[in-house]
C-alpha cells in the first residue's frame, strides 16, 4: 500500500478540492479553537461538494463526545482525530455510536512520554492509527514546528507495524527526509501547505503530496 497522506485545516471547498486533486487521501476540518476553525454547518457544505473516496477527518480538542458524534452525522465525516485529553474509551464510544467504519485517530504529542502514549494507543483495537504530533505553548497542533525526526524515529516510530502518521513543522520541502527518517505510515499537514492561516496554496500542496508519494516507504505498516 502506498504512504497515507492527509491534507488537514480546510476551510473551503475550493481548497478542500486541491487536496483532492493532488492526490490526497484525506483532508481534515478544525473544530477546535484556532485560527482554521470551521463549524458544522460550514464542513457540511463542504464536504457535499467533495468526491466520495476522499476521507473527511473532523478534528477535536476539547468537544464532548456526542458533540463530536453529532458533528460526525452532520458533516458526513469518515473519521476523527482526538486529541489528548479525551478518555481511553472514546473510540469504542464514538464507533459504538457512529459505525465501526468509523476511522479514528489519536494524536500524541512528541516528547519523553510519546512512545508510551503511542503505544497504549496503538494496543486499542478501535484507534485506527496514531498521529504524532509537534505541541507549543499556544498551540496543539498547526504549530508549523518540526520535532527531532531522528530520535523520533528510535523511539515513538521504533514500531514499525504501526499505523503513526508524522506531523508538525512538514513541507514540501521536507517531507521526503522526514519519511525517509521515520518511515510513518502516513504523513499531515497544515500550515506547511498554506498562503495565509486557514487558505491554502495549490502549488504547495501539489509539490507535498507529489513529493510524499515518491518518498520511499518500508512495507512494515503498511
Amino acid at each position: 500500500m502506498s504512504l497515507w497522506v492527509k491534507i488537514c485545516a480546510n476551510t473551503t471547498l475550493a481548497d478542500a478540492l486541491l487536496a483532492a486533486e493532488a492526490g490526497a487521501d484525506a483532508v481534515g476540518f478544525v473544530f477546535a479553537s484556532s485560527p482554521r476553525r470551521v463549524t458544522p454547518e460550514q464542513v457540511a457544505e463542504i464536504v457535499s461538494g467533495l468526491p466520495a473516496n476522499l476521507e473527511k477527518i473532523g478534528v477535536f480538542v476539547d468537544t464532548p463526545i456526542d458533540a463530536v458524534a453529532s458533528a460526525v452525522r452532520i458533516c458526513r465525516l469518515t473519521g476523527v482525530q482526538l486529541h489528548a485529553g479525551y478518555p481511553l474509551d472514546a473510540p469504542a464510544r464514538l464507533k459504538q455510536v457512529c459505525g465501526l467504519d468509523l476511522r479514528v485517530l489519536r494524536v500524541v504529542h512528541y516528547g519523553p512520554e510519546a512512545a508510551q502514549q503511542a503505544g497504549a494507543y496503538i494496543a486499542d483495537p478501535n484507534v485506527d492509527a496514531v498521529l504524532v504530533d509537534s505541541r507549543t505553548a499556544t498551540a496543539v497542533g498547526g504549530t508549523g514546528v518540526a520535532f527531532d525526526w531522528a530520535v523520533a524515529a528510535q523511539t515513538v516510530f521504533a514500531n514499525e507495524s504501526a499505523r503513526l502518521i508524522a506531523a508538525g513543522g512538514l513541507h514540501p520541502a521536507n517531507v521526503a527526509e522526514a519519511i525517509a527518517t521515520m518511515h510513518p505510515w502516513g504523513v499531515d499537514v497544515a500550515s506547511g501547505v498554506e498562503s495565509a492561516p486557514g487558505r491554502k496554496d495549490p502549488e504547495k500542496i501539489r509539490t507535498f503530496v507529489a513529493a510524499a508519494r515518491a518518498a520511499p516507504i518500508r512495507v512494515a505498516g503498511h
